[in-house]
């Protein structure tokens, strides 16, 4: 006799006209639902990656803040928009701007200089006594800014190198070999001039007045410089380099790239901006003062970290530092017109840092800005 199969369970037996109803309007049903669900979820994640892109925008924000400030200190005082209050700031964005320009190659390459401050006072100092002793012959105004000029950015040049060396050779850390160069920078203006200014050339004041509408010529040319920067840093090899090195020097090393070589000539073009806006110290003074470049340095940091760029290293933007010096300066100045204390400069400052720094850790980790 043959045995029995075993009887199919409840869970075996095939779906009957009843049950398989049911299930056609149960996946139908749940179908209409994901279609319903779907737009609005997609909206959703759409505006989640809209709000992740602004925050992450940093130059945006700042474009934001710097157009929220001006229209805040205008309402106080609409001579802050003044053709001349703007010539003013344009001229005071100029000093700033080289020294910050020079001091975004060194941070994004993983370094960082002390000295820029320094090196404009003790250069715009020798240069003065230079320029003194022309302008007592009756040299013509073109060539004793022309000599000083000269002056200047050699001076930047030569101070450039020694932090080099002291990095490279004596095997100082940045921070540490450009604080020495900022002391010996300081020190020596001082110790040249007994602490008074030198000089009197009252026609270097009068070029730093010609300007084409609210834009001191002056303030063009360093524009230009800014912009010619702008370019060597992001769309050539030279800000690739420097980008690569400031990420890890020891993988651009290992792609063929002379880090030592590379970094030489970014102090060289730090010091060199710096011993520039020496010149530009002096041709807004009519003379040559020691502590013109107090304290500038942290100025020029300030606007560079404002400007998105990160102390590690490998992430930074041009124009981010251009406008965290317009921020800067406009701040200075709106503090200014509003008759605050300049004491309150500096946390004015300080406060903006903090400000940036923020922006900064709403970031997606590793973005690197290009």
């Amino acid at each position: 006799m043959k045995p029995h199969a075993p009887a199919a369970s409840a869970a075996e037996l095939p779906p009957g006209p009843q049950e398989r109803r049911t299930a056609k309007r149960g996946t139908a049903m749940s179908s209409v639902t994901d279609k319903a669900a779907t737009p609005a979820a997609q909206r959703t994640a759409r505006q989640a990656d809209w709000l992740r892109s602004i925050l992450g925008n940093q130059q945006f924000l700042l474009l934001v803040a710097l157009a929220a400030l001006v229209g805040y200190f205008t309402a106080r005082n609409s001579v802050f928009v003044s053709t001349g209050e703007i010539a003013g700031m344009l001229l005071v964005f100029s000093e700033l701007i080289l020294l910050a320009v020079g001091e975004t190659f060194v941070i994004v390459s993983g370094g960082i200089d002390l000295s820029v401050g320094a090196v404009a006072g003790f250069s715009g100092v020798v240069a003065a006594f230079a320029m003194r002793d022309l302008l007592a012959g009756h040299q013509s105004e073109a060539l004793v800014l022309t000599v000083g000029t000269a002056i200047c950015a050699s001076i930047g040049i030569g101070v450039g190198l020694v932090n080099s060396a002291l990095i490279h050779w004596a095997r100082l850390v940045p921070f540490v070999a450009t604080l020495i160069t900022l002391g010996a920078g300081t020190g020596m203006a001082i110790v040249l001039t007994g602490g008074a200014p030198i000089g009197s050339d009252s026609a270097a004041i009068g070029l730093t007045a010609d300007r084409v509408g609210p834009f001191p010529y002056l303030s063009l040319s360093v524009i230009a410089i800014a912009a010619i920067a702008w370019l060597y840093l992001h769309r050539s090899r030279y800000g690739r380099y420097t980008f690569a090195i400031g990420s890890s020097a020891f993988a651009a090393r290992a792609a063929g790239i002379n880090v030592r070589r590379h970094l030489t000539s970014v102090y060289v073009l730090s010091g060199l901006l710096a011993g520039l806006t020496g010149m530009v110290f002096y041709m807004q003074l009519g003379s040559g003062a020691p502590t013109s470049g107090d304290g500038a340095e942290l100025t020029a940091i300030a606007a560079v970290v404002i400007g998105g760029a990160s102390l590690l290293g490998g992430v930074g933007q041009m124009g981010g530092t251009i406008l965290g010096a317009l921020i800067l300066t406009v701040v200075s100045a709106g503090l200014i017109i509003s008759n605050v204390s300049p004491n309150y400069n500096k946390v004015a400052v300080a406060i903006c840092i903090a400000a940036a720094a923020s922006l900064q850790a709403l970031r997606p980790s590793g973005r690197r800005e290009r």
